[in-house]
């Protein structure tokens, strides 16, 4: 983890820093926030920025904000004044941690503001071959293509190849490249020089160059627009990069791994995804398997985020019971683990039992089950709410249809937007997955809904 501290606090400062050193953490300091911002803008990247709350907290996260800088910022101050405290978080910072330091605090709150989750749980057969696969390639330089049904875990599968590499002391910069607008996309990826473009106030290093020594994820690649994949697919075949608004070439040192949750092949053949740049990118490839098709791991990965769940809501862990085990094995997980993740949430958070019951799980109604890619049919495992699947029985739920009546397309499609949202507690790919969407089209929706006064569920 790479930790940036910002201010002078009567030496307490490098007692923080000592700490985040010693638990493995890579440390730069920085006076005030105009040399912070300066350094992440020309690649010094950090994982959080622990921040003097005499400083100017909501200006820097403005600007962090404003010049797409992502990076959560932590406050931190001499003493328990809780006025400092809560203006440091309604400026934006995340936690407060008060000085003179304590370790384990540091050690927890780095932990949290970071949610570093890169344990990989691989005990089924099927996850065994693809892991022992990854561990064969990780030393190599090769580019990695990483394939996959959304919430597969192919952002973890990335890190995990980046610590097994020659690389792991270099950084791992991940970028989503489905969630940055295309117009900024080409900045955040090869960085630009002051007044390339309105609003660019000042030299940027992008994402690029901030991966130099180490390994850049490229998470939905298959996103990326056409024009902008030339650009890639170049920089890949000379390992040079030009900023925007510069003559200027730049060199590279840095690891590709991409993912796609997409046929890259059908939309090469379909014109939508260079077929060179698909070449250049799956030197390796590595296909993850469908949660329903490793149900090996349905369980052990269920009691992990019961665990982590627990410790970060301040909860005592639960043992989950035989039939919520039975309900969770049943299920087909067609949110793979980014969904079970979100259902083990909720069911410690609900769970009113001394074990975890079935009425703790709440599951959402679908035709996957175990099996189903396979090639069997299919039955729909049961629902909490008791609805039938349209692919079934005809509805039971006569109340439920009843209320839509006298009711517009439109303000059904919101409610039904928004409530997915919510059910994945706010994971925007994970929910457009659902419902069958793009992620640009559900960013869309959601912005259009948010002008009208609507209340946008966020992650977490």
């Amino acid at each position: 983890m790479r930790l940036m501290i910002v201010g002078q606090l009567e030496g307490h400062i490098s007692s923080a820093g000592k700490i985040a050193l010693q638990r493995g953490a890579k440390v730069i300091h920085c006076e005030d926030i105009e040399e912070a911002l300066g350094a992440l803008r020309n690649g010094k990247g950090a994982d959080v920025v622990m921040c003097d709350v005499k400083q100017k907290i909501g200006k820097l996260i403005a600007n962090l904000e404003a010049e797409r800088i992502h990076v959560p910022v932590v406050a931190c101050g001499i003493g328990t004044d809780s006025r400092d405290a809560v203006k440091a978080i309604q400026d934006g910072a995340k936690e407060y941690i008060p000085l003179p330091p304590d370790a384990e605090l540091i050690a927890a709150v780095l932990e949290a503001v970071t949610e570093e989750s890169n344990t990989m749980i691989a005990s089924d057969p099927a996850m065994k071959t693809v892991l022992q696969l990854a561990e064969k390639i990780a030393p190599s330089e090769a580019t990695v293509l990483i394939t996959g049904e959304s919430g597969t875990g192919k952002e973890v599968m990335s890190s995990f190849i980046h610590r097994k590499s020659k690389r792991k002391e270099g950084p791992f910069i991940a970028v989503n490249c489905a969630a940055i607008p295309e117009n900024l996309l080409e900045s955040e990826l090869f960085g630009h020089e002051k007044g390339a473009f309105t609003g660019a106030n000042g030299r940027r290093i992008g994402k690029f160059e901030e991966a130099n020594g180490g390994t850049i994820l490229l998470d939905e690649v298959s996103e990326m627009h056409p024009l902008l994949q030339a650009k890639l697919l170049r920089a890949i075949q000379e390992k040079k990069i030009t900023r925007i608004g510069s003559n200027d070439e730049v060199a590279l040192d840095t690891r590709i791994i991409a993912t796609s949750n997409r046929d890259l092949e059908d939309s090469v053949s379909k014109g939508e995804f260079r077929e060179d740049l698909y070449f250049r990118l799956n030197v390796v490839n590595i296909r993850l398997p469908a949660l329903r098709d490793r149900p090996g791991d349905i369980l052990e990965l269920s009691k992990f985020f019961v665990a982590k769940f627990a410790e970060a809501n301040g909860i005592e862990k639960k043992e989950i019971s035989k039939p919520a085990i039975d309900k969770l094995l049943a299920y087909g997980w067609r949110g793979n683990i980014r969904e079970l993740e979100n259902t083990m949430h909720r069911a410690i958070l609900m769970s009113a039992e001394n074990e975890i019951e079935p009425d703790a799980i709440f599951l959402q109604e679908s035709s996957f089950t175990q099996g189903t890619s396979s090639g069997t049919e299919a039955t729909t495992a049961p629902s909490s709410t008791g609805v039938s699947s349209a692919n079934s029985k005809p509805v039971e739920n006569a109340e439920g249809v009843e209320v839509l009546i006298g009711r517009t397309i439109s303000d059904v499609e919101r409610d039904m937007i928004v409530n997915t949202l919510d059910h994945c507690l706010g994971n925007r790919t994970h929910a457009a997955k659902i419902l069958g969407i793009s992620i640009r089209t559900l960013r869309n929706k959601l912005n259009q809904y948010k002008d009208d006064g609507v209340d946008i569920p966020q992650v977490g």
